[in-house]
């Protein structure tokens, strides 16, 4: 029979990507506001302070970085064009995949029924404008340190299941060699489920191969067997045998740990973190695959003059003169960003 694990917060790779390049333990901040004087000054303060900072400047834009990034908390402007902050926090909390996200609110409106309004949608505090960076960082630390804790809480359930890696799809796969799935967490299974089509308690055949093949191994030399990679387009999927969990007369026990890795994933790192836009970030990621401008034209339909144009604008903004030496701008941080990803 097949059991799910309690369930655990789980960490997008933008995430996991953005607090590698300030620290491991810096915690991801998304400001939400129209007005470029309110997030300057914010930005600078969180920055200052060690935080890892994304900014969007309407609704649409918040829920997009929010669902991408699951940032740890929203700092989030309650009067915008559009989709207003209110709409905005009900949103999230109405996604499974960002409910859990503290939100304060940032409000120049302080008649009692606006601030209970922003309760009500969500929010779990509030401060009001003129915003002073110092009473904003004071209101977050608390909020943080109670996400921390239930952060923590999810995790050490996960562990009395044997899931210690939250930010990854975790299966164990039992009684060898029929290789029949005890658990998986809910990334594990909608992994499998894109990449092999398979549903638990089925075992891919290709996994179940892999298996058979490099258990012996493992168990009797105690070394770490060859991951199994499957590719599906722009995208793979690598499997780690990561641990031998029991054994007795009825067969052995193993935990595998997966991890995707695709292009788009590269790409947006690449954005954010040189600080190009989407179609640059596109355009740089091609010319380090070794595609020529007329290459890079036809996979991103349209023309070589375009794709010229784009690479000249990243020589501007990643300060070099050539395409080689952009190039190896763009590896030097893909490698920092994703080390496990194939050049």
């Amino acid at each position: 029979m097949t059991q799910t694990p309690p369930p655990a917060v789980e960490t997008s790779p933008l995430a996991r990507t953005l607090r590698e390049q300030q620290g491991a333990n810096s915690d991801l901040v998304l400001i939400v506001d129209d007005v470029p004087d309110n997030l300057a000054v914010l930005h600078d303060a969180l920055d200052e302070s060690g935080y890892t900072v994304l900014i969007a400047t309407n609704g649409e834009q918040a829920l997009q970085r929010a669902a991408q990034a699951r940032p740890d908390i929203v700092l989030l402007d309650a009067m915008m064009p559009g989709i207003d902050g209110f709409e905005v926090a009900r949103r999230l909390k109405a996604d499974a995949a960002t409910a859990h996200i503290p939100i304060v609110f940032m409000t120049g409106l302080t008649e009692t029924e606006h601030l209970v309004a922003a309760l009500e949608a969500g929010g779990v505090d509030y401060v009001t404008k003129p915003i002073k960076p110092k009473e904003v960082l004071a209101r977050m630390n608390v909020h943080l340190q109670s996400a921390h804790r239930a952060r923590q809480d999810a995790r050490q359930a996960g562990q009395a299941h044997g899931d210690a890696r939250v930010a990854e799809g975790i299966e164990r796969i039992a009684r060898l060699p029929e290789g029949r799935l005890i658990w998986q967490t809910a990334l594990a299974r909608d992994l499998l489920q894109r990449y092999c089509d398979t549903r638990a308690p089925e075992t891919p055949p290709a996994v179940l191969e892999w298996l058979r093949s490099h258990t012996p191994d493992a168990r009797q030399r105690g070394i770490e067997p060859p991951a199994l990679s499957i590719v599906q387009g722009a995208s793979s999927l690598t499997l780690r045998l990561h641990q031998q969990t029991s054994s007795d007369d009825e067969g052995d026990e193993w935990m595998i740990v997966m991890r995707e890795v695709s292009d788009t994933a590269v790409i947006e790192a690449m954005s954010l973190s040189l600080k190009l836009t989407a179609r640059e970030a596109e355009v740089l990621y091609w010319v380090v695959k070794g595609k020529t401008n007329k290459d890079i034209g036809e996979i991103l339909g349209s023309s070589p003059a375009t794709a010229k144009k784009h690479l000249e604008r990243v020589y501007v903004k990643l300060g070099v003169e050539t395409r080689t030496a952009a190039a190896g701008v763009a590896i030097k941080r893909i490698r920092e960003l994703q080390p496990q990803f194939e050049l």
